[in-house]
């Protein structure tokens, strides 16, 4: 059986072509506001704090962090804090935060 010599020529990469998924995420946040609304909805049906805690980091790293803080009126490490897997933030925080965002908290019956 002849023996099927392999290429000399490097195979390309595609790094530059890929994306990680959170990467991805942020961007197409940062451009659909809707998506963001739609994105925090979802997290706040799961019922656990950590879960919206974290998708609300993400929607306020996709609009800037510094940029949002400073429309929230919380200094940007605070704002770092609050929303880290450990953060605990008051109610006003969040209000202030999903506003800067151009977001709002609603309820609805179940």
């Amino acid at each position: 059986m002849a023996r099927v010599r392999k290429s000399e020529k490097p195979r390309s990469t595609r790094k530059g072509l890929t994306v990680s998924h959170r990467e991805r995420l942020v961007g197409e946040l940062r451009s659909d506001p809707a998506l963001a609304a739609e994105y925090l909805s979802a997290a706040a049906e799961d019922g656990d704090p950590r879960v919206y805690l974290a998708a609300l980091r993400t929607v306020a790293e996709a609009k800037g962090m510094a940029k949002l803080a400073k429309a929230a009126g919380v200094p940007r490490e605070s704002l770092y804090r609050a929303l880290s897997s450990n953060g605990n933030p008051r109610f006003s925080t969040l209000h202030a935060v999903l506003k800067a965002a151009g977001l709002k908290m609603a309820v609805e019956v179940v």
